[in-house]
């Protein structure tokens, strides 16, 4: 199924103008946008937001129905922003093409345009830039076209949908920069998927609405979700969830995709930003599926269009409830005992024997298309919730800390004197890390947390992060460790947990046994140790690591010492 769309005959893309299996390049990209800009002044202002770790210029564009582009005015007027993201991976670059011809049909048709009304389409033609010059037909496994295409990693080899809160990357600085000066009300971050076969060409991942939460949560789940859902399917696009089987295959069931603040709809919501990511299926043709992306960029724009007040207020209550409310979650989980029902369409999964080795292979048959209601697992529940603090300190020395948080708009202030201030401390008891690399980190996925309130001397110049500000949210989701993707869990305090002495044994023998003279708890702790342990006593450097980790004569405040302080 295709739609047709009339192009001006003077300002084809490279898309329209090839067999509809070609892509565009990057330089042919930027140059369209620049012509259209000269042309069309007063529709398009096309510009550069910073640079790729290659070096290479990062661009963005802003279309309004009055010619009005700066962004201070914009947003001094109320206006809703939608923005449209393309090129995160460039293997995936339907929205890439899409986004060419809409903004061409935005300047050359003064109707099509002036139906944005007050509502700022703002875009990024080509996100990563570096991973789009690395062309090639051969890192998409499973895809059926385009004929070359970008590819998924970096000039870092990062996956840029993984970056929103690490920020690794030089294009992620910027993304956050940008975005936090906008604050986009809604966003489209425009993607192809892979896993299961079945009939849809589009799928669609929002943000998580439970996770969403206080009155946007509820609007998207209730009011914008099934709008868009029919009107793609007047479009001629029927839509499903994007197809995250709970087992291996879509007739179990399929749950919502939680996307954690690494990706870009879970760092929308740290903003209160309503954001989709259209899944496109990758075993359509490229043509179908850049047609259905055109269609829903296009629904959700028009939906954003329509109800543009109402979210701009739900977000304003959303700021303010999560500047002020007392208990906050920073961790969820799917809520499996609460399924809906989603009325399906695949096809007959098939289990047979494998070729190439002595194992059952699934394959899908095209022949035997089934509909039928599957559950869908799409409430989700929180996990950790942490009391909301009045502030944090941050210790001046975590620049890098700092400076995630200034990129993202939040207010802090420094410290003028030095003063003794009374703090909860979380110290970390245990971790649990990755066992290879992710993105670039050892990602810690398990930790418990032990906390007290202790007097700590903050210096001047430490920053006092106060939670009665817009971005209270961003805040507590990157400061807490226990949320999804905070700091702590990206490694960004790994060197708190390294002690930093250590003991000659031979040495420490003689002062081993002075401390458990001395230190009563020490002595109590060693003694339920070894209850817990015999096995480890016959072994000196068990025994000696112990006391020396546990005693109080030797202690290192600072280790294991969480350097993020909750002020109440």
């Amino acid at each position: 199924m295709s739609n047709t769309h009339t192009a001006h005959p003077d300002w084809i893309t490279p898309y329209e103008a090839g067999n509809r299996n070609q892509t565009t390049q990057w330089e042919d990209c930027i140059a369209f946008y620049q012509r259209l800009a000269q042309q069309f002044p007063q529709a398009l202002h096309f510009f550069e937001i910073g640079q790729s770790d290659s070096g290479r210029p990062i661009h963005a564009g802003v279309v309004t129905a009055d010619g009005v582009f700066d962004r201070a005015q914009l947003k001094a007027a109320g206006r809703t922003v939608f923005f449209n993201n393309n090129g995160i991976h460039p293997g995936e670059p339907e929205g890439v093409d899409g986004c060419m011809a809409l903004v061409r049909d935005f300047c050359t048709d003064a109707t099509r345009r002036a139906a944005l009304g007050s509502t700022v389409f703002l875009f990024i033609p080509m996100y990563n830039v570096d991973g789009s010059k690395n062309r090639q037909n051969t890192s998409r496994v499973n895809q059926d076209g385009p004929e070359s295409f970008g590819f998924r990693g970096n000039s870092l080899h990062l996956d840029l949908n993984r970056d929103f809160i690490k920020c690794d990357s030089l294009n992620a600085q910027v993304f956050n920069r940008f975005f936090s000066a906008w604050s986009p009300d809604v966003m489209v971050d425009t993607h192809t998927s892979n896993g299961a076969d079945y009939a849809y060409t589009m799928t669609l991942i929002q943000t998580q609405a439970d996770k969403l939460g206080y009155g946007l949560g509820p609007f998207l789940s209730q009011t914008m979700l099934p709008a868009i859902y029919a009107d793609m399917t007047q479009r001629g696009w029927p839509t499903c969830p994007y197809v995250n089987p709970v087992k291996d295959i879509p007739d179990h069931g399929i749950e919502d995709f939680l996307e954690t603040p690494r990706f870009s709809t879970g760092y929308a919501a740290l903003h209160h930003t309503i954001g989709f990511m259209p899944e496109t299926h990758m075993l359509k043709p490229y043509a179908d599926r850049y047609e259905s992306m055109r269609a829903l960029v296009d629904s959700v724009l028009a939906f954003t269009v329509s109800h543009g007040s109402e979210i701009q207020r739900l977000r304003r209550e959303a700021r303010a409830a999560a500047a002020s409310q007392a208990q906050v979650a920073v961790k969820w989980r799917a809520d499996h005992t609460q399924p809906a029902s989603f009325l399906f369409s695949g096809y007959q999964a098939v289990y047979s024997p494998s070729v190439i080795g002595n194992y059952t292979r699934l394959s899908y048959d095209r022949n035997q298309p089934w509909q039928k209601p599957i559950p869908y697992f799409n409430r989700f529940v929180a996990d950790v919730v942490v009391q909301r603090p009045r502030a944090y300190l941050i210790p001046q020395a975590w620049r890098h800390v700092i400076e995630r948080l200034q990129w993202n708009g939040v207010q802090a202030e420094r410290l003028s004197a030095d003063q003794e201030m009374p703090v909860q401390v979380y110290r970390i008891q245990s971790v649990q890390t990755r066992a290879h690399a992710y993105e670039g980190h050892m990602f810690h996925d398990q930790l418990e947390l032990r906390s007290s309130m202790e007097t700590l001397h903050a210096e001047a110049g430490d920053y006092l992060v106060h939670l009665h500000q817009d971005q209270a949210r961003y805040v507590m989701e990157t400061l807490e460790p226990q949320a999804h993707d905070s700091l702590f869990r990206w490694g960004f305090f790994n060197s708190v947990l390294e002690k930093k002495e250590a003991y000659s044994d031979y040495v420490f023998e003689d002062s081993a046994a002075e401390i458990l003279r001395d230190e009563p708890e020490t002595r109590a702790a060693f003694e339920a140790w070894k209850s817990a342990h015999p096995e480890l006593l016959n072994n000196q450097e068990a025994v000696l690591d112990f006391i020396f980790t546990h005693c109080q004569r030797y202690r290192e405040p600072e280790w294991n010492r969480y350097p993020v302080y909750r002020v109440l």
